[in-house]
């Protein structure tokens, strides 16, 4: 049985100049974003973004721009490689990160895959671009055994980053997350499929939430008896590089949309931007791609990523969530080369020098482009657009946060 309302599609609201305006650091325009539209009761605005892995190459560039910058700590600093989509994220309500890797100590050793261990410098800085919280149940939360989620939890505390999804104690798996944003009591779960090579341990079978529809529900019930008016949740699913979701997520997104009342639901895993839908009144988004990550094989599309923006809107007792979406991409150098005498060699000219995580639409609005990073820019923004759209989300209201400009 369907036990949610429909939920009707909300007009817009703002103009794109005004969001441009707004979302670009000029300062709140009146009513933007998250002011309760016309007609509405309280409201809120979340902003959520894809996976969050560090590969060498992101760590090199830390390690780079810790020595032009003066800043980080032991030698790293991610601020220049994230600082692009600060605009975007500080500006939502509720900011919500997926923090997919191991923290590993801040000296190192750092690994890759298949059993990642990062630099924990990334948590500082997740937390000063706007994230306030971090879902952490991934295919690789169980790299490191239960001291690697304890210190992943540790160094997101020690950032003041709220998180769920894998848990340090039993009691800490049944506490529900629950988040005052803007006088509303709104709850976040996380969950994962399962966590590759690795199992739970038997001593500890609540270390990291694995997907199960009625341990989701479950724990949907225990947020809402403990106060929450949202429920929000996080999901690890799919097949990796399918930019369409997989039939087995189609029909457990329906499930969690008839029989769950949980108001919103944000997939990761998937490495590529896939749709987004509303499934009778909820919506759905399948895979948010990568905020950042840079593969050992980049295809392209494991560059661009989305940052999904949702309205919720208080009415009637029930709340109304108006979906939109940012389109990001990891600007990439070319592959190191180096020059007749040895020394590495200059990137060619309309090349980037360096791995920066940038709004697409942002981005355009420069006039110092190339032609090539015109080009790449607008391709991002008219394929994550239309992988947006290819469910027939447009009919549900579903569009840009800001139009691509020319």
């Amino acid at each position: 049985m369907n036990r949610r309302r429909s939920r009707p599609t909300l007009p817009t609201r703002l103009a794109p100049v005004a969001l441009v305006a707004a979302l670009a650091g000029c300062g709140v325009v009146g009513g933007v974003p998250g002011s309760a539209p016309k007609g509405g009761g309280r409201s809120f605005t979340v902003a959520a973004a894809g996976d969050i892995l560090m590969h060498p190459q992101l760590i090199d560039q830390a390690r780079a721009d810790a020595r032009e910058t003066g800043r980080g700590t032991a030698g790293l600093d991610f601020g220049p490689l994230m600082a692009g989509i600060k605009p975007v994220i500080s500006k939502a309500d509720l900011a919500i990160c997926h923090m997919e890797p191991v923290i590993g100590k801040p000296n190192g050793p750092f690994e890759t895959y298949p059993d990642f261990l990062v630099p924990p410098q990334i948590a500082g800085t997740v937390k000063d671009i706007g994230y306030d919280t971090c879902s952490t149940a991934s295919n690789h939360s169980l790299d490191h055994g239960y001291t690697g989620v304890k210190r992943t939890l540790d160094t997101l505390d020690a950032a003041g980053l709220e998180h769920t999804g894998s848990f340090r104690t039993k009691k800490d798996s049944l506490t529900p997350l629950i988040m005052d944003v803007k006088g509303v009591k709104v709850a976040q779960l996380s969950f994962a499929f399962g966590f590759n090579a690795h199992e739970l341990p038997r001593d500890k079978p609540w270390l990291v939430n694995q997907n199960d529809l009625g341990r989701i529900e479950a724990a949907e019930k225990r947020a809402r008896a403990a106060g929450a008016e949202v429920v929000i949740l996080s999901i690890h699913w799919g097949r990796e590089h399918r930019p369409n979701p997989t039939v087995p997520q189609l029909e457990f997104a329906r499930r969690l949309a008839r029989e769950t009342d949980i108001d919103l639901v944000i997939g990761h895993h998937g490495h590529v931007v896939q749709p987004m839908e509303k499934v009778d009144g909820t919506w759905i988004a399948y895979s948010l791609g990568n905020q950042v990550a840079r593969h050992a094989v980049p295809t392209g599309l494991t560059e661009e990523g989305v940052i999904g923006w949702f309205t919720f809107t208080e009415r009637g007792g029930t709340w109304d969530v108006e979906a939109r979406y940012e389109p990001t991409l990891l600007e990439m150098p070319p592959e190191a080369r180096s020059d007749a005498d040895g020394a590495p060699a200059e990137p060619a000219k309309g090349q980037v020098k360096d791995y920066r995580v940038v709004d697409v639409a942002a981005e355009l609005e420069r006039d110092d482009l190339s032609d090539l990073q015109r080009s790449r820019l607008r391709l991002a923004f008219d394929r994550t657009e239309g992988t947006m759209l290819n469910r027939g989300a447009a009919k549900d209201g579903l569009k840009p946060l800001v139009e691509r400009p020319g």
